[in-house]
């Protein structure tokens, strides 16, 4: 099969456009956008989208449109996560996209966009006999995986992404110290069935994806003068690092953390809400030893269009 597929991540926050070749072992990644939308801002705790967020989504899809068009492609996978499955007009927003673009939305559950990632991942790196633990942190949800590389043992989407927090607790920047404490405690309620389940299977590393993992690798990688290589599918990333980079999030403003060499925009408000996240992650299990991952959800997307297009192949 020689195609050129089209996939678009809505996250809550950001939207990204992938354009891969379909090869017989996989795929080929031409090019890679994003672009912040921002979906959740300002009506994503009330659960419903507003209409200048859809205003900014229904611009950048056009945008993704107008590449896709140009380079000859037809079919447009795009999947809708948090922001969208969990407002009250969700399905109005993704009707008016399908209306204004073209681009049909599939709005996916917690648990469908969770063993999706675990796909991406497991073909980005070698998860191992052993039991680990993926945790993909988005706007508006928080994925967890615990898995081998031959099977999902234990799965749940929890809706506290990195927006919710920012909105529940993120009262001041730097971030207040009992606000802090406060989002400690929430977590460690709220994300009690992953505990239970960590007891249970044991995983021995955390393999973070998405956003945060992505910024956090980057500015490890600055600190300590590596190359980064364009190709590369798993992200250098220790713990010692990760403990370092936390606390200097917790200590700086914004305008102080988009300094740190490694810092995006995009990423630089939801940052300390999401390092916090992962601490209290890391504390709780006990686990030692955390990797990155370069694939996430859109890269299971693909993988599972690539199934799809192969499957109506075969039946043509």
């Amino acid at each position: 099969m020689d195609k050129k597929i089209a996939v678009i991540d809505m996250g809550t926050n950001t939207f990204h456009l992938m354009i891969a070749r379909v090869l017989d072992d996989g795929f080929e990644i031409l090019s890679k956008e994003k672009i912040a939308v921002r979906l959740g801002a300002g009506g994503i705790s009330e659960g419903r989208i507003t209409p200048e967020a859809t205003e900014r989504a229904l611009q950048a899809l056009r945008a993704f449109k107008g590449v896709t068009q140009s380079e000859g492609i037809g079919t447009i996978y795009a999947t809708g996560t948090s922001a969208l499955r969990n407002a009250k007009n969700g399905e109005e927003v993704a009707a008016k996209i399908e209306q204004e673009t073209g681009i049909r939305v599939q709005i996916i559950s917690g648990l469908k966009e969770a063993e999706l990632i675990y796909y991406g991942v497991g073909k980005a790196l070698k998860i191992g006999t052993r039991n680990a633990m993926i945790m993909d942190i988005g706007g508006g949800s928080v994925e967890f995986i615990i898995c081998n590389e031959e099977k999902i043992l234990w799965v749940e989407s929890f809706e506290i992404g990195g927006q919710r927090l920012m909105d529940k607790f993120q009262h001041q920047d730097p971030l207040a110290a009992e606000d802090k404490v406060a989002l400690d405690i929430y977590l460690r309620d709220a994300l009690s069935p992953m505990f239970a389940a960590v007891r249970k299977w044991k995983p021995k590393t955390l393999i973070g994806c998405s956003g945060t993992f992505d910024t956090l690798s980057d500015i490890h990688r600055l600190k300590k003068g590596m190359f980064k290589y364009l190709a590369e599918t798993e992200l250098p990333l220790d713990l010692h690092s990760f403990y370092e980079i936390h606390e200097e999030l917790l200590h700086k403003n914004r305008e102080q953390r988009l300094l740190i060499p490694g810092m995006i925009e995009m990423r630089v408000d939801m940052i300390v809400v999401a390092t916090c996240l992962i601490d209290t992650v890391l504390d709780q299990t006990k686990i030692k030893k955390i990797r990155g991952s370069a694939y996430a959800l859109k890269e299971g997307v693909l993988l599972d269009a690539i199934r799809k297009e192969r499957e109506n192949e075969v039946a043509s």
